[in-house]
């Protein structure tokens, strides 16, 4: 770890704030203050890049809200204290077990948010968690975010980490539906300066087209920008799909099985039908199926505006039938599939969907979870098996998951709650103790998940620029301590939990790989360390990878090979990759640019892409259905915003005010045509809202948009209870989901105008 030093200095760091896993330089002064933020011009996928969020990170490191020390809430008072890591962790070590005792291990629930995924800590040590709780109630952001993408990944591929990116840097055309990189940075699809990347695509001569019902500041960059009712995203689709059959335009490279069952799924779903849907002239549903069948290399790619719909699993589904009818699946230029540099999850069977149900309304598991859209269900249902205490780890779902509101009632129903998180806020107001971790600075940082997602191959790892306090615990130590207190143990003086939950890990791993003789080689300073060491050398460009394969060399950022030496007397070049090489590349790796990886990736019991899952294709019934319904007359859709995270960067100073409000966005000739007037009553079958609006005509008449995160209205953050906007979630309806996945609909929701 780096000490703290009485000298001004300036030090290397992944920025943990979005996908993008931007390079960061970051100025010190002599007492650990941020002074400046830079991009880091020496990170070979970053390249210098830096957005809004990255340069405020010393904003939100150093926020005076934060909470420092545990603290418990006085239920009968409703006050809060602070106490000491022994006594917040002695609490829930006795009331945790008296509800679980009481009533099961299913009366117990966790929820992990969106922030896990972006934390060291997250992807290492939830499980331990998840295992201690030892309960089917597991909710997370994911299913009020990109589950259907990865249902539909485990479906067609076996896994559902198995996702197919663009690849951005070759491709010639690229057709996007529902993404808005220019304000996200990229969601499933990591790209530092992805802006950049979309310029160099049209320089190179090659044209992208962005399908939306706003036009957004991606689709203004875009060669091309198609208005498309909201939800009508998987009709679209079909339209292309029809087409490229009708004319004789497919053409599969890659193994599949159920290319007919596509072809009859398809054929109802002509270009003149799907118009009548989505508002996209017939003509150009063709035109868009042949441009994408006709140009060098293609790849079609839909984000989160398509996954929160109501056929969001479809949608990801059909995006991938393109894909492999057009020949880009797997193919330099078109979609393809990542190799991140980290051993992770190895399965060896093909993704089940639904093995279990939730209790109330049976909707389906997927990836051990269950729909955070049921979540509410669960607490506040009687019967065997209700939730009646809740973890919470880096989540505020009261303003991210569907009817806040009624969810903020289930949340103060519990008996017991504890939250993992660095403020009090909108859902950690509910918990009886909440254990926050240190600084950003003070956290090491790999990117486990996001850089499977990533447009090129490539690693990077930051230590903790900053030392713990005495009094202070690192987040993978709270996550091994709460796990101890959840089962109602105590750790002992003389066992480190954290190191005992590492070493269980790594004798796990090396006794699978056959490597137990070996566990004296790993490197690191401490066992989080040997673990991320040990997760390399078997990862597939590691020391330890299997033998019979020939591994791509990793790359210096200054582009000559790395070099690691495994002892002074062997010095051999060019092994594979371990923690070392990282310490000695703080400013990255570039391993290379994706290369094809089918069929030798999939999972399927055919070894075949499964072009047509029963599950799907039992939903693309219900979408045939559903043609001749009736459009509603205005529906509701979210909003992305440059210099916004979901719910948590709204007491950032720099980063609020400008273009970051909660306004509705409307169309002039919605605000004539209804006599509206600086505000409206915007209501749903969930809730109602007075909002204020923003008349623009980059958005579809018939279409209101208002952000994500905001309502921040009886916050005990400063900043963020100044600008608090309204919940859009009161809006959102828990009862909408899409079906094969569960996920919650946020886009395409039915609502009224009136005057203020």
């Amino acid at each position: 770890m780096t000490p703290a030093t009485n000298a001004p200095r300036t030090l290397p760091r992944t920025c943990p704030l979005c996908e993008a896993v931007c390079g960061l330089e970051i100025t010190l002064d002599a007492q650990d203050h941020v002074t400046a933020v830079r991009g880091d011009k020496a990170d070979p996928f970053s390249r210098g890049f830096l957005c809004p969020k990255g340069a405020t990170l010393g904003h939100l490191d150093e926020d005076p809200d934060r909470l420092t020390a545990p603290m418990i809430r006085d239920r009968a008072t409703d006050t809060w204290r602070a106490a000491s890591w022994q006594e917040a962790f002695g609490v829930i070590r006795e009331r945790m077990p008296q509800v679980t005792g009481a009533y099961g291990n299913q009366a117990a629930g966790l929820y992990l948010g969106n922030p896990n995924a972006h934390t060291l800590a997250g992807a290492l040590y939830a499980p331990v968690l998840i295992r201690a709780l030892a309960t089917r109630n597991l909710f997370s952001a994911s299913t009020a975010d990109q589950m259907p993408k990865q249902v539909s990944s485990g479906l067609m591929f076996g896994d559902p980490l198995t996702v197919a990116v663009p690849d951005l840097d070759r491709t010639d055309y690229l057709l996007m539906l529902g993404a808005n990189p220019l304000e996200s940075n990229g969601s499933l699809c990591t790209a530092p300066d992805f802006p950049g990347r979309l310029k160099a695509l049209q320089q190179r001569s090659g044209k992208f087209v962005v399908v939306d019902p706003r036009r957004t500041r991606t689709a203004k960059l875009a060669d091309e920008h198609l208005f498309v009712r909201p939800g009508s995203d998987a009709y679209l689709l079909f339209g292309i799909v029809h087409t490229l059959f009708a004319e004789g335009l497919d053409t599969v490279r890659v193994p599949v099985r159920g290319l007919d069952e596509v072809r009859t799924a398809a054929a109802p779903f002509t270009p003149e039908v799907v118009a009548e849907r989505t508002g996209v002239p017939a003509g150009t549903v063709v035109r868009l199926a042949r441009e994408l069948a006709g140009a060098p290399t293609a790849a079609v790619y839909a984000r989160i505006g398509t996954c929160t719909a109501e056929f969001g699993t479809v949608t990801q589904w059909l995006v991938d039938v393109i894909n492999v009818l057009t020949g880009n699946l797997d193919s330099p230029g078109g979609a393809m599939f990542a190799n991140g540099a980290a051993l992770g999850i190895v399965r060896t069977r093909a993704f089940r969907l639904g093995r279990w149900n939730s209790r109330v309304r049976g909707l389906p598991e997927a990836m051990g979870e269950l729909p955070v859209a049921t979540l509410a269900d669960e607490i506040l249902t009687p019967g065997d098996g209700r939730i009646r205490a809740m973890v919470t780890v880096a989540g505020n779902p009261v303003l991210s998951a569907p009817s806040g509101p009624r969810l903020a009632d289930a949340f103060a129903s519990l008996e017991f709650m504890v939250s993992v998180d660095r403020y009090l806020n909108e859902t950690t107001r509910y918990a009886d103790v909440i254990l926050p971790p240190p600084r950003i600075l003070q956290s090491p940082h790999y990117d486990f998940a996001l850089l499977n997602f990533a447009v090129r191959n490539y690693a990077r790892y930051s230590r903790p620029l900053l030392p713990l306090g005495t009094d202070e615990l690192s987040e993978a130590e709270i996550m091994a301590r709460l796990a101890l207190a959840i089962t109602g143990q105590q750790a002992q003086p003389e066992v480190d939990p954290l190191a005992a939950v590492d070493e269980f890990v790594i004798a796990g791993t090396l006794h699978k790989a056959g490597m137990t003789d070996r566990r004296g080689e790993l490197l690191g300073e401490n066992s989080t360390e040997q673990r991320i060491d040990l997760m390399l050398r078997l990862g597939p460009y590691g020391e330890w990878a299997a033998a019979g394969g020939s591994r791509p060399q990793a790359r210096r950022d200054d582009g000559a090979d790395a070099v690691a030496e495994v002892g002074a007397a062997d010095k051999e070049p060019r092994v594979g990759l371990n923690l070392q090489v990282l310490l000695d590349n703080p400013h990255g790796i570039d391993l290379g640019p994706l290369r094809p990886r089918l069929p030798g990736l999939l999972l399927t019991a055919s070894e075949q892409v499964e072009l047509a899952p029963e599950a799907l294709l039992t939903d693309v019934a219900r979408m045939h259905e559903r043609l001749g319904d009736d459009a509603p007359a205005m529906v509701l859709v979210g909003r992305r915003q440059l210099r916004s995270n979901n719910s948590w960067l709204h007491n950032v100073p720099p980063l609020v005010g400008g273009s970051n409000r909660c306004t509705l966005h409307i169309h002039p000739d919605d605000v004539n045509r209804l006599g509206l007037d600086g505000h409206a009553v915007v209501k749903s079958a969930a809730g109602a809202l007075t909002v204020e609006l923003e008349p623009t005509e980059d958005i579809m008449p018939g279409v209101v948009s208002l952000p994500h995160g905001w309502g921040h209205g009886d916050s005990e953050q400063t900043v963020a209870r100044a600008h608090a906007g309204v919940n859009a979630n009161a809006l959102t309806d828990d009862s909408l989901v899409d079906a094969p996945s569960g996920n919650a609909v946020f886009n395409g929701v039915p609502v009224t105008l009136t005057p203020a």
